[in-house]
């Protein structure tokens, strides 16, 4: 597996793609996290259903709901990263939300996620400040914690950058997850106080859904996180979303190396 640094290679964006994993079923999910490795994805995260994702947008909460309806456990994902291991090598992600860790318990979620290649972990409902407890319970530093920043981190961003694991999360705009037709450019100015004192790649999400638009966040950060509008044509064609997702990824993927 190559590992989350690696996908930032010098003079290349990267592309973070979101799936929401078991939507519309978890032998769809494989397939799809396998085309957007093919067509250009540096880093798939897997998104694990939690029936109250207080970071999403409808798209990712209604996907969440068919996802948890088809009978997807957490155990299943990670059966199916087990089985993405062994099928590429680009770093696989989950973002998840607290709860379900803590039921789990963190030491047995991380040691599990470690076994089945997961790279990193994004939990949007943790706290900066209280992550020291996670990273103190982890079974192991491979399954890196990756910190989020937003707009309003400008105070705290160097200090969340200096320890910071495999790249940096940049919120573009505040509220939940979406797609979005504009995007400000205030999470800029957060990513230009983090490069003044450290070198941790940082990637811009939530909101980015075009290919124009990963260009202008790729501008001003080393990469763009792309999710919701990828959730939006899973939405749309089910089963048969394999074809649509591939062009959608070529297509930002092309954009962004132009």
């Amino acid at each position: 597996m190559k590992s989350i640094r690696e996908a930032f290679a010098p003079g290349r964006k990267a592309l973070i793609t979101f799936i929401t994993g078991g939507d519309p079923d978890i032998e769809t999910t494989e397939k799809l996290v396998l085309a957007m490795a093919e067509e250009g994805a540096d880093i798939v995260e897997i998104g694990i259903p939690f029936s109250d994702p207080i970071a999403e947008g409808p798209v990712i909460q209604d996907a969440d709901e068919r996802a948890l309806a088809s009978g997807t456990t957490l155990d299943s994902l990670l059966a199916l990263a087990a089985r993405l291991r062994e099928k590429t090598d680009i770093p696989l992600l989950f973002m998840t939300y607290l709860n379900p860790v803590y039921k789990y318990g963190i030491a047995a979620f991380t040691a599990r996620c470690e076994q089945a290649g997961i790279g990193g972990l994004i939990i949007p409902d943790m706290p900066y400040e209280e992550a020291g407890e996670f990273l103190s319970r982890r079974a192991s530093d491979k399954v890196a914690l990756i910190s989020m920043v937003t707009p309003t981190s400008a105070r705290r961003a160097a200090e969340i950058a200096s320890k910071a694991e495999g790249f940096l999360y940049c919120v573009s705009s505040l509220g939940v997850t979406g797609v979005r037709t504009t995007l400000g450019s205030e999470i800029g100015e957060v990513i230009g106080q983090v490069k003044a004192g450290s070198d941790i790649p940082c990637a811009v999400g939530f909101g980015v859904s075009t290919p124009e638009q990963a260009v202008a966040m790729g501008a001003i950060s080393d990469g763009v996180i792309i999710g919701s509008a990828i959730v939006r044509i899973v939405a749309q064609h089910g089963q048969q979303s394999e074809a649509p997702v591939r062009d959608f990824v070529r297509g930002v993927r092309a954009a962004l190396d132009a």
